[in-house]
């Protein structure tokens, strides 16, 4: 059974970003994952996750300006020398933190990201990341939620993947996205599963818990769980009545948040709590 990690972004956002470490660990998970840790020294981050235990899944690559709407700038020309930057300092990021995954964001047509330019970044981005023994991962996201994103359908990032060519750069498949863009998170699965470095989850339409939505997660766990699948799920979702309260999804979907045997019968999504 894959094991879940909290996305701290996401997950326990009633406490401090700091203070979240802690809460995870006490709800049972034992890997977390975040967006973005520059604010904070990485010793300040590895003294959490060793005091807790924690495993440290994920982490995204420096987005550009997230305020001014960037939203990674992996396929923006003119902007390769910010992007050589930011693989550099995530990279010191992950050996500090024990962290064998980073996730490069697109950037937006809008921003005149191309193909061109994200292919030949992604080659250097997984060509640095491999001599320290780093996965770079690609996501693609929902159009609706990320107007303009280079990177929305799961079969143009296995193109992407072809034509890089590189093993340790590997699909970030969240079924959340692909549900909303395509439909068909479990075939998604089936057909895309030995791409995949890392999945993420959250229930479609809301991204609210992934019990409460339009993914049969029960048997997606199960399609994972026969893949051989033996890398994290990110648990990225928005809790509609705070975390702790919403955790009942684990039990109804018969899983453990920890590495976990056999799924048991689960309840079926969409019934009342």
């Amino acid at each position: 059974m894959p094991r879940f990690s909290a996305n701290l972004s996401f997950l326990f956002t009633e406490f401090e970003f700091l203070d979240r470490f802690q809460a995870a660990a006490q709800a049972g998970f034992k890997a977390v994952e975040f967006l973005f840790p520059y604010a904070y020294e990485p010793a300040q981050i590895r003294e959490l996750l060793d005091a807790h235990e924690l495993e440290l899944a994920l982490f995204n690559l420096p987005p550009g300006h997230w305020d001014k709407g960037e939203r990674g700038y992996t396929g923006v020309p003119g902007r390769e020398d910010d992007f050589a930057h930011a693989v550099d300092l995530a990279l010191r990021y992950a050996e500090a933190l024990g962290c064998r995954q980073l996730h490069a964001m697109a950037g937006l047509t809008t921003h005149g990201a191309n193909r061109e330019t994200y292919v030949a970044n992604l080659r250097l981005a997984a060509n640095w990341a491999a001599e320290e023994a780093v996965s770079i991962l690609i996501e693609p996201i929902n159009t609706f939620d990320m107007p303009g994103y280079l990177l929305s359908r799961t079969a143009d990032a296995a193109s992407v993947l072809a034509e890089v060519g590189a093993e340790n750069l590997k699909l970030q498949l969240d079924l959340y996205h692909r549900h909303r863009m395509e439909g068909d998170a479990a075939g998604a699965v089936a057909a895309f599963g030995p791409l995949v470095g890392h999945y993420q989850i959250a229930g479609p339409p809301d991204r609210g818990e992934p019990d409460q939505g339009d993914v049969d997660y029960a048997a997606v766990f199960k399609l994972i769980d026969a893949s051989g699948f033996d890398g994290f799920v990110g648990c990225e979702y928005k809790p509609c009545a705070g975390t702790e309260a919403g955790l009942t999804w684990v039990e109804r979907l018969g899983v453990t948040l920890g590495q976990a045997p056999v799924i048991a019968d689960a309840v079926p999504p969409n019934l009342p709590r």
